[in-house]
Order: structure tokens, then sequence, then C-alpha cells
């Protein structure tokens, strides 16, 4: 990889806390930290949800992680359609891109939470 290439990622994992409650826990890595990073997202015991962006807000890849039996498989299909677009998401990243932080994790605002039952 050239010295032009090198990864400069925002790993995110979108964290199982409970039913109705998950974290988004985000980090600026570059280089082989962000395959680290990335892999460690994906290999967390509770992490529904993962994905790596680039500095400009794109998605480089992303998918279910191993907590994804958490919640219904509807969860992270949906999870997967809104995550270049939720606000929580798109605030992490910004943090993330400007260099406010290299770290950083809030709770996930979301409509998708799946309903209690009666």
């Amino acid at each position: 990889m050239g010295l032009f290439n090198r990864k400069d990622w925002n790993v995110l994992a979108v964290i199982y806390q409970r039913q109705d409650l998950y974290q988004v826990s985000g980090q600026r890595v570059k280089g082989k930290e962000a395959d680290k990073a990335r892999d460690g997202a994906k290999g967390h015991s509770r992490t529904i949800y993962w994905a790596a962006f680039d500095q400009k807000g794109s998605l480089v890849e992303g998918g279910p992680g191993l907590g994804a039996d958490h919640v219904p498989a509807e969860i992270v299909k949906r999870m997967d359609r809104e995550i270049r677009t939720n606000r929580t998401v798109l605030d992490i990243l910004k943090a993330l891109e400007t260099k406010e932080t290299d770290k950083l994790a809030k709770p996930l605002q979301w409509t998708g939470y799946p309903k209690k039952q009666a």
C-alpha cells in the first residue's frame, strides 16, 4: 500500500446494552490499526452491527456483528439500511472526522428499537 493510500477510517460498532438501548462506539484509526479496530468491532460479542467509514463519511464496509443474535433479524436489516443516515452515527462521524476526538460513544437515538412485549 502506497504512502498516500493509507487507511484512515472511522470504525463504529452498534453494541447491544438492552432491548431498548444500543450504544454506538466509534474510533478514528489509521493503517494497520484500522484493520484491528474493524476486526475488534466485528468480533465483539455484543456488536449488533459494525461499519467502517472513510473521512468523507462514505461507508467502506459494514455488516452484522457477533451480537446480531441478540436482536430480531429485521432489526439488523433496518440497521443496515439506516446506518448511513442515523443522527447519532452522523454526530459521532463528524466528531471523528474533525478530530474533535479520536474515540466517542453515545446511546443510539433510533426509532427502530423492537417494540416491548405487552
